[in-house]
């Protein structure tokens, strides 16, 4: 089925009726079986070949639903996690943060338009939020066995707030986009009027 509708079979088709035609015409004479094949074997060999479908990847929007689901899931495992004041602080601080930015509404859409920054809250949320809480509870484990090293909650206090300041740069950029939208639209109106 997928052949009858192929661009092969519709060129073949074309130019086999044109064979028809010059049957009627009388030009084919009696190897007009011939000349019908023979056209519709040249227009099959001539059409352009089929085009693979483009791959259907989900659009952004959907990808900021996903990471939501998993934001979700990050929250309900950092409340189970006990922390150090200035840690618990930092890591509420930056939640927000995060919060914000998956909030459904125009940053959505902004940052919909923003691939490196989908990739960067994705990674955030994903692994690095994760990992660096989960690995402060392991070191707190160990360093209870060897006193005296430095203590895990500096690299956690640390680790949140490098991750912080980079969200927050990728606020600041969604936020300067739009600036740069508003002036532009402003620019236009100006030259519009005059």
């Amino acid at each position: 089925m997928g052949y009858i509708e192929s661009r092969k079979n519709l060129a073949g088709s074309v130019l086999g009726v044109a064979g028809l035609g010059l049957t009627f015409a009388g030009v084919a004479g009696p190897y007009w079986p011939v000349v019908v094949a023979g056209l519709y074997g040249a227009g099959a060999l001539i059409a352009p070949p089929e085009r693979p479908p483009v791959p259907d990847f989900p659009d952004p929007s959907a990808q900021l639903d996903e990471l939501r689901g998993d934001f979700g899931t990050l929250r309900e495992y950092l409340t189970g996690v006990d922390l150090p004041p200035a840690a618990a602080g930092r890591l509420t601080e930056l939640t927000e943060l995060l919060s914000a930015l998956l909030d459904p509404g125009w940053v959505a859409e902004v940052l919909a338009r923003d691939p490196e920054g989908i990739h960067a809250l994705s990674r955030a949320v994903r692994q690095d939020v994760p990992e660096a809480v989960d690995t402060f509870v392991r070191t707190r484990w160990w360093t209870r066995l060897t006193p005296g090293t430095e203590p895990p909650e500096r690299h956690l206090e640390r680790q949140l707030g490098l991750l912080q300041e980079e969200l927050g740069r990728l606020a600041a950029t969604l936020r300067d986009a739009e600036a740069r939208r508003q002036e532009s639209h402003t620019r236009y109106l100006e030259d519009r009027s005059g």
